[in-house]
């Protein structure tokens, strides 16, 4: 027994120590406490610069904090000159909540940002969003649908889309129970809110994934391709859903990150990689 009650201490220590080099703000407060986003800077950082800037949402499925998912991702594109966020956002586990509490939150932090962005030194054009899983479901969920009659525009369109593991169809059971009512799913379905003119994106997807099926992910590309927008599928045999992970697969972290970092590169949201880095395509 007492083994279990030290667990929660032991996951608030990793916690802190992954986010040791961060600078946290509390852009929105929950009666549960402060949601924050956590910012990693560049070297040579100064207010006022104009970097690009990167945000990653955790997965989890909108029921488990888990905002130190990306922090690897962070630390790698910060050293690449830009600024970094790893975004907490309200979750089932600890507010009782879903994925439309979790797109308010990711609204609700560009706006609370569209005021300080002479602080955070970024570039407004060159705001990319990245997400596994749920949260790559919430940066599509920004990005393709129309906002609903009550919702304002975000605040920022979306340069880019980094996109692992990727909840493409929320239309599908126990998925669909997370959301109010079918008709909000639908809206916010990427399969059913495919467009022209959508943000360039990146998807990495494994092609053992049993949450989202790899033919699932040939679908969406096809449709995004046949409206002529800029999308690329990296595909890992014999992966499952967490493959990009860390903490999972040295070898498949790091070629996920090097197709990301190429694929800002070739947009011009990122200077080319010095060849010492080491950042090539595999």
């Amino acid at each position: 027994m007492s083994l279990l009650q030290r667990t929660p201490l032991i996951g608030q220590a990793r916690h802190r120590e992954m986010l040791k080099s961060a600078t946290s703000f509390n852009y929105a407060e929950t009666p549960e406490g402060p949601l924050q986003a956590h910012f990693f800077t560049p070297p040579g950082f100064e207010a006022g610069d104009r970097r690009p800037l990167l945000i990653f949402l955790h997965g989890g499925f909108w029921e488990t904090a888990m905002s130190t998912q990306f922090v690897p991702h962070c630390l790698h594109f910060a050293q690449r000159g830009a600024v970094t966020v790893t975004l907490e956002t309200r979750v089932g586990a600890i507010h009782r909540t879903g994925p439309v509490e979790a797109l308010e939150d990711l609204r609700a932090f560009l706006k609370w940002l569209s005021g300080y962005e002479p602080h955070f030194g970024f570039d407004p054009t060159k705001v990319v969003l990245g997400g596994a899983a749920g949260g790559a479901f919430l940066a599509l969920a920004l990005a393709l649908p129309k906002p609903a009659k009550h919702e304002e525009p975000s605040a920022y369109t979306p340069a880019a889309l980094l996109l692992f593991s990727s909840l493409l169809d929320p239309l599908v059971h126990p998925l669909l129970q997370r959301f109010p009512d079918h008709g909000t799913a639908k809206r916010l379905s990427p399969m059913k809110a495919v467009r022209r003119k959508a943000p360039p994106m990146i998807l990495f997807h494994g092609k053992n994934d049993r949450v989202t099926p790899f033919a699932l992910v040939e679908k969406f590309y096809k449709s995004m391709r046949w409206r002529r927008n800029n999308i690329e599928v990296v595909d890992f045999e014999n992966a499952e859903h967490s493959f990009f992970n860390f903490n999972v697969s040295d070898r498949h972290y790091e070629w996920s990150v090097a197709a990301a970092d190429r694929f800002l590169v070739d947009l011009n949201l990122l200077p080319p990689a010095p060849a010492d880095e080491g950042i090539a395509d595999s």
